[in-house]
């Protein structure tokens, strides 16, 4: 079976960076040491051309051993608190899983 890679991009509300980066960052190290299947869990910062950082958007690339590490992570009893804690933070999200 192939491993399982998710990107997703979101897009933090004005004002709204700070609270999200540190959500999203706490809920990726709990990720890594609660779920055996999760690989990696990366947060990515963008940058601006001028090496700024582009608070506008935070990405996540996350790697599954597979299809049922998905599962299980989306199955994990912490994510409707994430997901509740987020949203009210940002104005959307874009997800793609990927076979790797």
């Amino acid at each position: 079976m192939p491993k399982v890679a998710i990107h997703v991009e979101f897009k933090p509300k004005p004002g709204q960076h700070a609270a999200f980066d540190a959500l999203i960052r706490e809920h990726a190290r709990l990720t890594l040491s609660e779920e055996p299947g999760c690989e990696r869990f990366d947060v990515l910062q963008p940058m601006n051309a001028d090496g700024t950082r582009d608070e506008s958007r935070i990405m996540l690339v996350e790697v599954y051993t597979d299809q049922a590490a998905v599962k299980a992570h989306v199955a994990n009893p912490r994510m409707p608190k994430v997901r509740e804690a987020y949203t009210p933070l940002i104005d959307g999200r874009v997800l793609t899983m990927c076979e790797l």
